[in-house]
């Protein structure tokens, strides 16, 4: 008898747990319908804008990647893998990509190195704060065409500061051995004031209770720096990395500046998003341009999916 009333008593129970259960997931179903149908309203111009300019470009360049279109679109014949076999085999298409990987390997490492110590002093700086933050970050609002005619100017040899302030005598710009690090330099003195932005609010969110008790731990300022101030910048450092290799490998506009459109001495300075506009709008080959475009964009996706996948596995073995 005892069993069968305890048997009787739980089920209406489990019916009604399992009846509150139910009625819980329609009413967040029905809520969250809600909230889609009202949001959808709100960003359903943003999706148009992205689908106009993002995924038909991008879906209209896989295509016209696999035909021989010219510039005018009129009379493009399918051709398969041909642009794709001819990209690989391409010398310039290589030379170009070097140069770029070139460029990449050596801006990244001076802008994050740069960019950290200019942060750190406008930081701890006690007077003028304002007029620091200002002259480090003000070049980085120039256009790029500004910041390259600039820099041309300041090459010159004959009439440029750069010779003069150093004491020497070099063809910045004429030289294959200093072509690509004249627009090193133009790119680190235009740019590097966004990553020290981020620098600068990164020190600022670090606790000031850290560094007190560091000290009355009898940490110096090295100490600080190295076990409290690096440490808490990793995640800054790793965003600051990636976004200067997606930058740097996509240079395109002070490098055709300083160098009129030109591909510089012996071709030294032609990186791939130059190459890819040459073949495209000088030498009228759509297809093939869209065909290295392509190839461009898997490499600049693989290096952004790479660092996702390494940044995932750090956390990982943090936790």
């Amino acid at each position: 008898m005892t069993t069968t009333s305890a048997g009787a008593t739980l089920a209406p129970a489990s019916k009604r747990i399992r009846s509150t259960s139910a009625g819980n997931t329609d009413s967040l179903r029905a809520r969250t319908g809600r909230r889609l149908q009202h949001g959808g309203w709100f960003i359903a111009p943003f999706l148009v804008l992205f689908a106009l300019f993002v995924i038909w470009p991008v879906l209209r360049g896989v295509y016209l990647s696999f035909t021989d279109a010219n510039v005018s679109g009129v009379g493009a014949n399918f051709t398969g893998w041909d642009n794709y076999r001819e990209a690989f085999h391409d010398p310039l298409v290589w030379n170009s990509l070097g140069h770029s990987a070139y460029f990449t390997l050596l801006v990244v490492p001076c802008i994050t190195v740069l960019a950290f110590l200019m942060a750190m002093l406008a930081h701890h700086i006690e007077r003028a704060k304002w007029l620091w933050r200002l002259c480090f970050f003000a070049p980085f609002l120039l256009p790029s065409t500004v910041a390259g005619n600039l820099w041309q100017w300041l090459f010159n040899p004959g009439t440029g500061m750069v010779n003069y302030v150093l004491g020497i005598d070099t063809a910045w710009l004429t030289e294959k051995s200093t072509a690509m690090l004249a627009v090193v330099i133009c790119t680190l003195w235009w740019t590097v004031g966004f990553s020290f932005l981020l620098y600068l609010a990164a020190l600022q969110s670090i606790p000031d209770h850290l560094y007190e008790a560091a000290k009355l731990d009898g940490a110096n300022a090295w100490h600080r720096m190295v076990h409290i101030t690096l440490p808490m910048l990793r995640n800054i450092t790793g965003l600051v990395i990636a976004l200067q290799i997606l930058a740097s490998l996509q240079v395109f506009d002070q490098a055709v500046v300083i160098y009129d459109f030109g591909p510089g001495p012996e071709e030294s300075t032609r990186t791939f998003v130059q190459y890819t506009l040459e073949e495209g709008f000088t030498s009228y080959r759509v297809g093939y341009a869209s065909a290295i475009s392509i190839i461009f964009f898997v490499i600049i996706a693989s290096v952004a999916l790479g660092r996702m996948w390494l940044l995932r596995k750090r956390e990982e073995g943090v936790r």
